[in-house]
Protein backbone atom coordinates (compact mmCIF):
# COMPACT_ATOMS: atom_id res chain seq x y z
CA UNK A 1 0.00 0.00 0.00
CA UNK A 2 1.09 3.54 -0.74
CA UNK A 3 0.30 6.26 1.82
CA UNK A 4 0.63 9.88 0.72
CA UNK A 5 0.89 11.92 3.93
CA UNK A 6 0.37 15.65 3.34
CA UNK A 7 0.64 18.40 5.89
CA UNK A 8 -2.23 20.92 5.72
CA UNK A 9 -1.90 24.41 4.22
CA UNK A 10 -0.90 27.51 6.11
CA UNK A 11 -3.06 28.92 8.95
CA UNK A 12 -2.93 32.17 10.89
CA UNK A 13 -1.63 30.24 13.91
CA UNK A 14 1.30 29.09 11.75
CA UNK A 15 2.02 32.67 10.73
CA UNK A 16 1.89 33.85 14.35
CA UNK A 17 3.98 30.87 15.54
CA UNK A 18 1.35 29.67 18.02
CA UNK A 19 1.04 26.02 19.07
CA UNK A 20 -2.54 25.29 18.01
CA UNK A 21 -3.90 21.74 18.14
CA UNK A 22 -7.53 22.29 19.17
CA UNK A 23 -10.48 20.88 17.19
CA UNK A 24 -11.75 22.22 14.85
CA UNK A 25 -9.09 24.94 14.94
CA UNK A 26 -8.43 27.67 12.38
CA UNK A 27 -9.00 27.57 8.65
CA UNK A 28 -6.49 28.39 5.93
CA UNK A 29 -4.94 31.73 5.12
CA UNK A 30 -5.00 33.07 1.56
CA UNK A 31 -1.62 31.41 0.98
CA UNK A 32 -2.94 28.21 2.55
CA UNK A 33 -5.79 28.15 0.05
CA UNK A 34 -3.33 28.62 -2.80
CA UNK A 35 -1.27 25.74 -1.45
CA UNK A 36 -4.38 23.55 -1.33
CA UNK A 37 -5.40 24.56 -4.85
CA UNK A 38 -2.00 23.43 -6.13
CA UNK A 39 -2.40 19.84 -4.89
CA UNK A 40 -4.42 18.42 -7.82
CA UNK A 41 -1.75 19.36 -10.35
CA UNK A 42 1.15 18.48 -8.04
CA UNK A 43 -0.27 14.98 -7.53
CA UNK A 44 -1.61 14.38 -11.04
CA UNK A 45 0.65 11.36 -11.63
CA UNK A 46 -0.34 9.67 -8.39
CA UNK A 47 -2.99 6.98 -8.14
CA UNK A 48 -5.39 7.99 -5.35
CA UNK A 49 -8.13 5.62 -4.20
CA UNK A 50 -9.24 7.50 -1.08
CA UNK A 51 -8.68 10.82 0.68
CA UNK A 52 -8.73 11.10 4.46
CA UNK A 53 -8.54 14.33 6.45
CA UNK A 54 -8.38 14.97 10.16
CA UNK A 55 -11.13 16.44 12.30
CA UNK A 56 -9.36 19.81 12.15
CA UNK A 57 -10.71 22.36 9.68
CA UNK A 58 -7.38 23.20 8.08
CA UNK A 59 -6.83 19.65 6.89
CA UNK A 60 -10.35 19.38 5.46
CA UNK A 61 -9.98 22.66 3.57
CA UNK A 62 -6.61 21.49 2.24
CA UNK A 63 -8.08 18.20 1.03
CA UNK A 64 -11.12 19.74 -0.66
CA UNK A 65 -9.59 20.82 -4.02
CA UNK A 66 -7.87 17.44 -4.48
CA UNK A 67 -11.06 15.57 -3.61
CA UNK A 68 -13.08 17.69 -6.06
CA UNK A 69 -10.56 17.11 -8.84
CA UNK A 70 -10.59 13.33 -8.29
CA UNK A 71 -14.33 13.02 -7.66
CA UNK A 72 -13.72 11.47 -4.25
CA UNK A 73 -15.24 12.21 -0.85
CA UNK A 74 -13.11 13.51 2.02
CA UNK A 75 -13.32 10.91 4.78
CA UNK A 76 -12.89 12.73 8.09
CA UNK A 77 -11.11 10.82 10.84
CA UNK A 78 -10.25 12.19 14.27
CA UNK A 79 -7.43 9.66 14.56
CA UNK A 80 -5.14 11.59 12.22
CA UNK A 81 -5.54 14.93 14.00
CA UNK A 82 -2.44 16.72 15.27
CA UNK A 83 -0.42 15.65 18.31
CA UNK A 84 -2.34 17.16 21.21
CA UNK A 85 -0.38 19.99 22.80
CA UNK A 86 -1.96 19.74 26.26
CA UNK A 87 -0.31 22.25 28.59
CA UNK A 88 1.49 23.89 25.66
CA UNK A 89 -1.71 24.76 23.81
CA UNK A 90 -1.81 28.38 22.67
CA UNK A 91 1.81 29.02 23.64
CA UNK A 92 4.39 30.72 21.45
CA UNK A 93 7.39 31.10 23.76
CA UNK A 94 10.57 29.23 22.88
CA UNK A 95 10.56 27.08 26.02
CA UNK A 96 7.07 25.72 25.36
CA UNK A 97 7.86 25.07 21.70
CA UNK A 98 11.11 23.33 22.60
CA UNK A 99 9.42 21.16 25.23
CA UNK A 100 6.58 20.20 22.87
CA UNK A 101 9.03 19.15 20.16
CA UNK A 102 11.29 17.39 22.67
CA UNK A 103 8.38 15.18 23.72
CA UNK A 104 7.72 14.32 20.08
CA UNK A 105 11.40 13.43 19.61
CA UNK A 106 11.35 11.28 22.75
CA UNK A 107 8.58 9.21 21.19
CA UNK A 108 10.62 8.72 18.02
CA UNK A 109 13.56 7.59 20.15
CA UNK A 110 11.33 4.91 21.64
CA UNK A 111 9.94 6.48 24.82
CA UNK A 112 6.32 6.03 23.78
CA UNK A 113 5.02 6.02 27.33
CA UNK A 114 6.18 9.59 27.83
CA UNK A 115 3.14 11.82 28.08
CA UNK A 116 2.74 15.20 26.46
CA UNK A 117 1.95 17.20 29.64
CA UNK A 118 -1.82 17.47 29.91
CA UNK A 119 -2.43 15.26 26.85
CA UNK A 120 -1.70 11.84 25.32
CA UNK A 121 1.25 9.50 25.50
CA UNK A 122 3.10 8.50 22.36
CA UNK A 123 1.44 5.08 22.52
CA UNK A 124 -2.01 6.66 22.57
CA UNK A 125 -1.18 9.07 19.77
CA UNK A 126 0.25 6.38 17.49
CA UNK A 127 -2.66 4.03 18.21
CA UNK A 128 -5.25 6.46 16.87
CA UNK A 129 -3.21 7.17 13.72
CA UNK A 130 -2.52 3.44 13.24
CA UNK A 131 -6.26 2.74 13.40
CA UNK A 132 -6.92 4.93 10.36
CA UNK A 133 -3.99 3.36 8.50
CA UNK A 134 -5.47 -0.07 9.26
CA UNK A 135 -8.87 1.09 8.03
CA UNK A 136 -7.42 2.25 4.71
CA UNK A 137 -5.43 -0.95 4.32
CA UNK A 138 -8.41 -3.11 5.24
CA UNK A 139 -10.54 -1.36 2.62
CA UNK A 140 -8.16 -2.63 -0.03
CA UNK A 141 -6.92 0.76 -1.21
CA UNK A 142 -3.68 0.61 -3.13
CA UNK A 143 -2.98 4.29 -2.54
CA UNK A 144 -4.54 6.69 -0.05
CA UNK A 145 -3.96 10.33 0.82
CA UNK A 146 -3.95 11.43 4.46
CA UNK A 147 -4.16 15.21 4.85
CA UNK A 148 -2.90 15.57 8.38
CA UNK A 149 -0.43 17.60 10.45
CA UNK A 150 3.28 18.15 10.74
CA UNK A 151 4.10 16.77 14.14
CA UNK A 152 2.01 13.63 13.89
CA UNK A 153 3.24 12.82 10.37
CA UNK A 154 6.87 13.25 11.43
CA UNK A 155 6.37 11.23 14.61
CA UNK A 156 4.48 8.40 12.93
CA UNK A 157 7.08 8.10 10.18
CA UNK A 158 9.95 8.21 12.65
CA UNK A 159 8.38 5.43 14.70
CA UNK A 160 6.80 3.24 12.03
CA UNK A 161 9.15 3.38 9.04
CA UNK A 162 12.43 1.49 8.78
CA UNK A 163 14.47 4.33 7.28
CA UNK A 164 13.47 7.52 9.15
CA UNK A 165 15.10 8.12 12.53
CA UNK A 166 15.07 10.96 15.02
CA UNK A 167 18.11 12.63 13.47
CA UNK A 168 16.37 12.80 10.12
CA UNK A 169 13.10 14.00 11.65
CA UNK A 170 14.57 16.97 13.44
CA UNK A 171 16.66 18.03 10.46
CA UNK A 172 13.76 17.77 8.01
CA UNK A 173 10.58 19.46 9.27
CA UNK A 174 7.56 19.62 6.97
CA UNK A 175 6.42 23.01 5.73
CA UNK A 176 2.77 23.54 4.84
CA UNK A 177 1.67 21.02 2.17
CA UNK A 178 4.97 19.20 2.44
CA UNK A 179 4.59 15.48 1.79
CA UNK A 180 5.93 12.12 2.94
CA UNK A 181 5.14 9.01 0.90
CA UNK A 182 5.51 5.61 2.51
CA UNK A 183 4.97 2.11 1.15
CA UNK A 184 4.30 -1.20 2.88
CA UNK A 185 1.69 -2.53 5.28
CA UNK A 186 1.19 -3.37 8.94
CA UNK A 187 2.63 -6.88 8.50
CA UNK A 188 5.93 -6.13 6.72
CA UNK A 189 6.35 -2.57 7.96
CA UNK A 190 6.69 0.76 6.20
CA UNK A 191 9.42 2.39 4.13
CA UNK A 192 9.58 6.09 3.26
CA UNK A 193 10.12 6.62 -0.46
CA UNK A 194 9.74 10.39 -0.57
CA UNK A 195 10.14 13.20 1.95
CA UNK A 196 9.51 16.64 0.48
CA UNK A 197 9.89 19.39 3.03
CA UNK A 198 8.65 22.27 0.87
CA UNK A 199 5.10 22.90 -0.38
CA UNK A 200 3.90 20.51 -3.07
CA UNK A 201 3.02 23.51 -5.22
CA UNK A 202 6.69 24.48 -5.39
CA UNK A 203 8.93 27.16 -3.98
CA UNK A 204 6.63 30.00 -5.03
CA UNK A 205 4.01 28.70 -2.56
CA UNK A 206 6.45 27.74 0.18
CA UNK A 207 6.79 30.10 3.14
CA UNK A 208 9.04 28.33 5.58
CA UNK A 209 9.32 31.40 7.79
CA UNK A 210 5.59 31.26 8.54
CA UNK A 211 4.93 27.52 8.59
CA UNK A 212 4.43 27.26 12.34
CA UNK A 213 6.56 27.25 15.49
CA UNK A 214 7.72 23.64 15.41
CA UNK A 215 9.16 23.92 11.88
CA UNK A 216 11.84 26.28 13.20
CA UNK A 217 12.64 24.33 16.34
CA UNK A 218 13.79 20.90 15.07
CA UNK A 219 17.16 21.86 13.60
CA UNK A 220 18.28 23.34 16.89
CA UNK A 221 16.55 21.02 19.36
Amino acid sequence: MRLILIRHGQTLSNVEHIIDTVVPGPGLTALGRQQADALPDALKVERIDAIFASSQLRSQQTAAPLAAARGLPVDIRAGIREVEAGDYEGKRDRTSIHDFVSTEFAWVRGDLERRMPGAETGTETMARFDAVVAEASGAGYESAVFVSHGSIIRSWCGIRTDNVDVEFVYRNPLNNTGVVIVEGNESVGWHAVRWQEEALGGRALDDSGHAGPVTDEPRGA
